[in-house]
């Protein structure tokens, strides 16, 4: 999946700014599936623009300056629909965790331990955010997606829960250093 096919469904949602198409794909419901750059976003959307598969309309703020606001066209729906019949990437996963966790053997059990206590504290804040998310959800899809997602936080969080013990054994012990105590 690519930029051009984000911003064409998060426009299939409702009409929206560079800006919000942006959060949408970083911060939003859409961020759980491409992530897609300001460098990235605007010229997609002028390219879907050109291909008239969206249209743009400029709106005047007082004190504030002009946003340009884009929503789909029927041309735009169709193209949308019909990439979703293309074969699908391969999800890519990257992880500063993992890393992290690839060179513990490398580093002091407390800091090891303080690292795993962190993740499932970020874990259990993607939880609540799957639930927010699930209190305000308007396509049919959404259910299944977000079920899916917790599913797979979940998991990870049970294997931290279950497997940490191995983990801390691996490191080095504590030396008492600067270092450590980061």
């Amino acid at each position: 999946m690519n930029v051009r096919t984000i911003c064409l469904a998060i426009l299939y949602d409702g009409e929206a700014t560079g800006y919000e198409i942006r959060k949408l794909s970083v911060e939003g419901e859409y961020s759980y599936f491409i992530d897609a750059s300001y460098g990235s976003i605007y010229p997609a959307l002028a390219k879907l623009e050109a291909e008239k598969l969206v249209v743009s309309r400029v709106e005047h703020q007082e004190g504030k300056p002009a946003k340009k606001i884009y929503s789909v066209t029927a041309s735009g729906r169709t193209a949308f629909i019909n990439s979703l019949f293309e074969k699908l990437g391969e999800d890519e996963y990257r992880s500063e965790f993992l890393l992290f966790v690839r060179f513990a053997s490398e580093l002091p059990a407390s800091l090891v331990e303080a690292r795993l206590n962190e993740r499932v504290e970020q874990i259990d804040a993607m939880l609540a955010d799957f639930d927010k998310l699930g209190e305000d959800h308007s396509h049919p899809g959404d259910t299944w997606v977000i079920e899916y997602g917790r599913t797979c936080v979940v998991a990870a969080r049970n294997y931290i829960q279950a497997h940490r013990g191995e983990l801390i054994a691996l490191a080095r012990p504590d030396s008492g250093s600067a270092a450590a105590a980061e």
